[in-house]
């Protein structure tokens, strides 16, 4: 026996996945490689995790003592709206077989990645850590959210029966390198990014739907894969921990869409379209917990993490998930 780690990472090669895998490989601080520790990146083409015999093929192969769990079916709003139940059922088999996996497997620690969306649609801000269980979540995405919620469940039940160290993450809106960058179904900086990147190409103008006033905290997803790779190595707790900027640096989408136009050097004519919905005003989360143990953690300055991912967007637009019949 030695006492290398193995740290599986499940939903590899998505933004979050590809974030971490740089981190691990670039950083020269704290939150890179360190010795006796193997990095194993895994992707859907490794094995389906819904099905149980495919998850447990993928541990007994490479034995991890450690996992980061990320993978999950995702889709943007409309994709939530119409599969309520493909979102919920798909999400509970990949989560249970990998928690199941995990503990059949004496994996030490699991974290895993949750999202805001499973807070109560009808709540008090900032949201924090106690109130996920306070109500139902927004009728548009009861499956996906459902799903998420019921990885909290499992951890605390996994650890009441067994001592079982799982955890998980609650990050707030993520972006960065690897996004999914397709029109129809983007979150809104990789949408924007594209949109405008296409504006400028065609000599078109950059339209932003909405009034550009809802406020989102956003963190860049190289600044979230630290706090990943910190909470995997040091954080003991088995309650979740919300990873964001401070409620200080929520940004306006009209930030978003000025940092967007100064980034990609668009000179054209650039306007809101007012007759679209702006969708929900605002959803606050609190990182007062994250402070308590990180005080000193040093956020990358949005408009500098905006322009790293337009270069990034730019040089590699062939190969992007862009919905062009592009990987």
């Amino acid at each position: 026996m030695n006492n290398d780690k193995v740290i599986l990472v499940t939903g590899g090669s998505g933004l979050v996945g590809k974030a971490i895998e740089w981190v691990i490989n670039n950083d020269k601080g704290k939150f890179g490689s360190k010795e006796k520790e193997k990095w194993i990146f895994i992707n859907s083409k490794d094995g389906d995790l819904r099905s149980m015999e495919a998850t447990h093929a993928i541990f007994q192969k490479y034995k991890p003592t450690h996992v980061i769990h990320l993978a999950a079916l995702v889709g943007g709003l409309f994709k939530n709206m119409k599969y309520k139940l493909d979102f919920l059922r798909d999400n509970i088999l990949i989560n249970d077989n990998i928690l199941h996996s995990a503990h059949q497997y004496k994996v030490e620690k699991v974290v895993s990645c949750l999202s805001t969306c499973i807070f109560p649609d009808k709540t008090t801000y900032p949201i924090d850590e106690t109130m996920i269980h306070n109500g139902p979540p927004h009728e548009s995405n009861f499956g996906y959210a459902h799903a998420k919620r019921l990885i909290d469940i499992q951890n605390k039940a996994y650890n009441d029966q067994f001592g079982d160290k799982y955890t998980s993450i609650i990050p707030t809106n993520v972006f960065g390198p690897h996004d999914n960058y397709d029109l129809q179904d983007s979150h809104v900086i990789p949408g924007l990014l594209h949109k405008c990147y296409l504006a400028k190409k065609n000599g078109t103008p950059f339209i932003v739907a909405g009034t550009g006033k809802p406020l989102r905290q956003f963190i860049y997803s190289r600044d979230l894969a630290k706090l990943i790779i910190w909470a995997l190595r040091e954080y003991d707790e088995i309650e979740p921990v919300i990873l964001s900027v401070s409620e200080k640096d929520e940004v306006s989408i009209k930030d978003v869409a000025d940092s967007i136009v100064k980034a990609l050097n668009f000179e054209g004519d650039y306007t809101f379209d007012t007759t679209k919905a702006d969708g929900q005003y605002k959803k606050t989360a609190s990182n007062e917990k994250l402070l308590k143990y990180l005080p000193d953690f040093k956020f990358t300055p949005f408009e500098i993490a905006i322009k790293e991912s337009a270069d990034w967007f730019i040089e590699n637009y062939d190969n992007a998930r862009t919905g062009n019949g592009k990987a």
